[in-house]
């Protein structure tokens, strides 16, 4: 799968924390000669005249230009935009309009509200039409903040063999193959039922190699010829495996699909994907399938 980026789409709130995803936005449109569109969100205007509409997207586009114009090694082609209405279904509302193929954004990471609430970043994820790629504070970078270059030299798909997690491996292997990176490919097997046996049983030992046997599979091609593949059987709690595997290795980017048998699956405080979302020690790229305008996502509704 090659991986055809022609419209990113970053939201931004204009705080400091939300435009450091920014950087990101830039560096993607650049690499990939995509147009940006940089979004910023009303939820409530108190200029509601058409006049005090005007000066609140004069001052955005005026400050997203001295941002954009910044940027090394030239501004990409980009447009400010302005739209109103709560984020959670007015971001993915514009990105199915303007048939975006990425959403850029940044989590002010606050996980103990998150837990209990939910997150915009989160909640996006969840509704979107598209891929979105979230960053962090603190987290490891890979766009120079300086330079603009794109730095990608590991990235993890975790992968539970649904169709979601097929199309975070679709985009795991072309970014891959785009930046020459290494690729991890992991599978998280649920612990044995008697966590005190230290070696693999019969049962478990089946599973193992089921597991390591389509693992392979889904990594065949020649992918081996442009990339070094590794692939990695875990077993335990999917996203905290994924969330260790990541800090052990220096992975600079983690590919999860929307959901799944594993990866995706309720739990008291949201689901495997939104934990890693929230603890990720570098940026996450959530893979969704493209829908087109109009799909209409119902509100709180679990995709």
């Amino acid at each position: 799968m090659k991986v055809t980026i022609k419209r990113i789409l970053c939201p931004t709130d204009m705080s400091p924390e939300s435009n450091e995803a920014l950087h990101y936005g830039i560096a993607l449109a650049r690499a990939y000669r995509a147009r940006l569109f940089v979004c910023h969100c009303l939820e409530s205007s108190p200029l509601a005249d058409d006049k005090g509409q005007d000066q609140i997207r004069k001052l955005f586009e005026d400050r997203i230009a001295a941002r954009i114009d910044l940027a090394a090694a030239g501004p990409p082609d980009y447009e400010a935009v302005v739209i109103e209405g709560d984020p959670v279904t007015a971001v993915p509302r514009e990105a199915a309009e303007r048939h975006v193929d990425l959403i850029v954004m940044r989590s002010r990471r606050q996980p103990y509200t998150a837990a209990l609430l939910g997150s915009t970043a989160e909640a996006l994820c969840r509704t979107s039409p598209c891929p979105v790629l979230v960053t962090h504070p603190r987290e490891l970078e890979w766009v120079g903040s300086s330079t603009g270059k794109i730095g990608l030299k590991r990235l993890l798909v975790a992968h539970d063999f649904s169709g979601d997690s097929e199309l975070a491996l679709g985009y795991g292997l072309s970014l891959a193959q785009e930046y020459q990176a290494e690729l991890h490919l992991m599978h998280v097997l649920p612990p044995p039922v008697t966590p005190s046996v230290a070696q693999l049983g019969t049962d478990d030992d089946g599973a193992f190699r089921l597991a390591a046997s389509r693992l392979k599979n889904a990594a065949l091609g020649e992918a081996d010829l442009w990339c070094q593949v590794t692939q990695v059987i875990r077993t335990g709690q999917p996203y905290r495996e994924v969330l260790i595997y990541a800090e052990e290795h220096g992975i600079d980017l983690i590919c999860m699909g929307k959901n799944g048998a594993g990866f995706g699956m309720r739990a008291l405080f949201g689901s495997n994907v939104d934990r890693v979302l929230r603890q990720a020690p570098c940026p996450v790229l959530i893979a969704r399938p493209l829908k087109p305008a109009g799909f209409g996502p119902a509100v709180g509704s679990a995709r």
